[in-house]
């Protein structure tokens, strides 16, 4: 069962695909309302460790809770507490952005009276109610991903999952967002679960960082603790420190994108 205290827990998770290990034995809790940082280099197992804790895959053994519930016993109710930003793109371009938002209050089930109300809360939050008309093919990146944050958050998630949500966007831009998303943080006491390969932003936004490493988690606090523990004055020194400088290629990186698509396509 899930302490009161904790929004995640996850406990002795493994996930092999065939002979190989992706995920080894890893444990960690996520507290209510706080920025939990999820670093590794390509291919350490931070993808399928993701796609395990949002109910995309399911894990060879162990143990996920989320908000109460067994992510794989529970997975409906499970997917009714987070919201999730994914790295790829996910919004129909070829809609405005409000038919984007009431698609997915359709999926949720949620009452015109409240989605409408919700909407209107969460495109004002994000900067978009005046664009909410507007084709998103005419949006820039900034405003997408906006905007996909604003859809995420529609159904009052418990948790907010985010994919890198700022890979690709200017650094003004990228300011802005986490400005964002600290005021739903704040507001909404909403947990924020984030990856990320800026490790300012990481440094600056996370309240606890676990860096994942060849499918186990090798170290877990927060910055200050993990530049303590390796001796170094950045984040992103202590994050090398600990991982090595070699540059990794993205492990089983066509199954993630398989099973991606079949999220955002609604074959859950």
């Amino acid at each position: 069962m899930l302490e009161d205290e904790n929004i995640i827990e996850v406990r002795n998770l493994t996930k092999k695909f065939g002979d190989f290990v992706a995920v080894n034995d890893i444990s960690f809790e996520v507290k209510k309302g706080e920025t939990f940082a999820f670093l590794g280099p390509n291919g350490a197992g931070k993808t399928t460790t993701i796609k395990m804790l949002t109910t995309l895959l399911r894990p060879t053994s162990g143990n996920i809770h989320l908000n109460q519930f067994d992510v794989v016993k529970e997975s409906n109710k499970t997917r009714h507490s987070f919201g999730i930003v994914f790295q790829d793109p996910s919004l129909d371009t070829d809609l405005t952005a409000m038919e984007n938002m009431e698609i997915h209050a359709a999926l949720y089930g949620l009452p015109k009276d409240l989605y409408n109300k919700r909407s209107e809360e969460l495109l004002n939050m994000v900067e978009l109610w005046d664009r909410r008309k507007d084709m998103v093919r005419d949006f820039s990146g900034g405003m997408k991903r906006r905007l996909e944050i604003a859809r995420g958050l529609l159904h009052h998630p418990k948790v907010l999952f985010l994919d890198e949500p700022t890979l690709g966007l200017d650094p003004q831009t990228r300011n802005h967002m986490w400005s964002y998303i600290k005021d739903l943080n704040q507001k909404e006491g909403i947990t924020v679960f984030v990856t990320t390969h800026y490790m300012d932003e990481a440094d600056k936004v996370a309240d606890r960082i676990a860096i994942i490493d060849h499918g186990k988690i090798i170290a877990q606090g927060t910055s200050d603790e993990l530049k303590q523990k390796t001796g170094q004055t950045s984040l992103e020194e202590a994050f090398l420190s600990l991982t090595g400088h070699a540059i990794r290629e993205q492990a089983g990186e066509s199954e993630m994108k398989r099973m991606g698509q079949m999220w955002r396509g609604g074959k859950r």
